[in-house]
């Protein structure tokens, strides 16, 4: 028995989540959280063996809970299911070190297969979102040369490629929301990037 925790800030979602994935002979939930700081507080009581985690959800969303994991239990697998499937979305999950991504539209069949697949240690992916990453390793990498960023900006950059939010920036660095987004507009403004999709590709290519 796969044991399950499914984390989502709609309770709806979550317990219907609950009640049909936990129908599966392979599946055990053991628990649901409504937030990813609940998530690693039922990580820690409940040892779960694959977490399904939603993105956007409030006080914590599910990148910085899942970076948090990766880091805490890098064996414990999260599968995130969301609505978006967004560029952005997408980059800040994976970047996290999620196993798969699906959205919110996929059936019963497709959801207990990427359970067991991130189980068994496979990447399971919504093929929508298969599509947009090749996009986007298709598309030119980001040639910026000699710009001139800040520390902080430097700071916000580096996070913004590990896939966090900007509230979660926020609350890393410790300062305001609107701060973070000052910083985003200047290194934006330097780079001439276009969505944080381009800041991710030159977070990763400053780093060498």
């Amino acid at each position: 028995m796969i044991r399950l925790l499914i984390v989502d800030d709609q309770a709806a979602i979550r317990d219907a989540l609950a009640v049909m994935l936990d129908l599966d002979p392979d599946i055990s939930v053991v628990g649901t959280a409504s937030n990813g700081q609940e998530a690693l507080a039922a990580v820690e009581e409940l040892t779960p063996e694959v977490v399904l985690m939603d993105l956007n959800m409030p006080v914590m969303g599910g990148a910085e809970a899942t970076g948090t994991l990766r880091e805490s239990h890098p064996d414990l697998p999260v599968v995130v299911l969301t609505t978006f499937d967004d560029d952005d979305s997408i980059l800040a999950a994976l970047r996290a070190g999620a196993r798969g991504y699906l959205t919110k539209d996929a059936d019963r069949g497709t959801i207990i297969q990427a359970v067991r697949g991130a189980h068994a240690g496979n990447a399971i992916l919504d093929p929508a979102v298969q599509l947009r990453l090749l996009d986007l390793a298709s598309r030119k990498p980001v040639e910026q040369p000699g710009i001139d960023l800040t520390a902080r900006e430097r700071e916000v950059l580096d996070l913004i490629g590990e896939g966090l939010r900007n509230g979660e920036i926020a609350r890393r660095l410790f300062i305001s929301e609107a701060t973070v987004k000052t910083h985003i507009n200047n290194l934006f403004a330097k780079a001439d990037l276009h969505s944080r999709a381009d800041a991710v590709r030159l977070a990763l290519a400053l780093r060498g």
